[in-house]
């Protein structure tokens, strides 16, 4: 793609068009994820992916896929909006009178690029994982309770109901003020700085190889396909710290499940009582979800359609 350069309106406008349409798409998926890595040995309710969904389904209905849902369409376009403008920031003015950049200031601008999201990223994926993990913690509270009145002629127990996202924020601020809503900020950088490090150089590249002409862009299928293999890419490759990260976010666990003070305590115990395979729970949803997501978001985003739409204004208005 030719380093043309586009409006920051256009990039805003772009990267939030491209992460409505990606989450839309792949979100059960991603409860599947949070799921999966949630659960701890002893405390298995899902064996796996068509597992989780297809019992998902059954005990919350079709919906009960996308809990937490608009929480992430809400946040997803400042979030990828920001990631990707900074992204071209940053490219930009590491280029040196339109040079191509090196491997190094290519990874410096995904650096910059996953620095700068976890501003967005951090409460939205606080809050999403409570309401993804929900749940998973009531289906096996409501698979203990049915062992226990086997076995006791004990009352059925009332239902328990799930909290909404503004109530989660609500508590949130009223008990730990706004650093509640960025519990895990370190985890998260740790995450998503070494993903946009891996996968923005790689999309680069990749990207690069279907160019004819450096003038003129990719066709959009090349941009996909590279977003899909730079973003599954870099999903494996930053797993362990993002199965870190949903540990330490989430505020409400399972019956005798683990919890942690903090990045090195939460890595102790879980390579200790669950094994090093343990940081790979949830890989393949990850990446599953992450290369539709960025392929759908750089076709979007350099194909360009709030280019397209903003054109679209004065000619209405003459």
């Amino acid at each position: 793609m030719a380093d043309k350069q586009i409006s920051l309106p256009a990039k805003l406008i772009n990267g939030g068009i491209a992460g409505l349409i990606g989450v839309t798409c792949v979100f059960p998926i991603d409860l599947a994820k949070t799921r999966l890595q949630n659960q701890q040995n002893g405390q298995r309710m899902y064996t796996s992916l068509s597992d989780c969904l297809i019992k998902t389904i059954r005990s919350e209905g079709y919906f009960g896929m996308y809990r937490g849902a608009a929480v992430n369409l809400t946040l997803v376009t400042p979030e990828k909006a920001i990631k990707l403008a900074a992204n071209d920031f940053f490219r930009h003015h590491l280029s040196k009178d339109g040079k191509k950049l090196t491997l190094l200031k290519e990874m410096l601008a995904g650096c910059g690029a996953g620095t700068c999201q976890v501003i967005v990223t951090t409460p939205m994926e606080m809050l999403k994982i409570q309401l993804q993990d929900a749940g998973r913690i009531a289906a096996q509270r409501k698979l203990m309770a049915a062992q226990s009145q086997i076995s006791s002629s004990s009352p059925e127990p009332a239902v328990e109901r799930r909290p909404t996202a503004t109530q989660i924020t609500r508590e949130l601020l009223r008990s730990k003020g706004i650093a509640g809503l960025y519990k895990g900020l370190g985890a998260t950088l740790l995450r998503d700085v070494p993903f946009s490090i891996v996968y923005f150089p790689l999309f680069a590249n990749l990207n690069k190889l279907g160019q004819k002409d450096p003038n003129v862009k990719a066709p959009f299928y090349v941009s996909f396909l590279s977003g899909c293999v730079a973003g599954s890419t870099a999903a494996v490759a930053v797993n362990p710290c993002d199965v870190i990260k949903t540990r330490l976010q989430s505020l409400q666990r399972g019956v005798n499940e683990d919890t942690y003070s903090g990045i090195l305590d939460c890595t102790k115990k879980i390579w200790q009582r669950e094994g090093p395979t343990a940081f790979f729970k949830g890989a393949y949803c990850r990446a599953l979800v992450i290369a539709p997501l960025f392929g759908i978001a750089q076709v979007v985003y350099f194909v360009g359609i709030a280019e397209f739409l903003l054109d679209m204004l004065p000619k209405r208005r003459a």
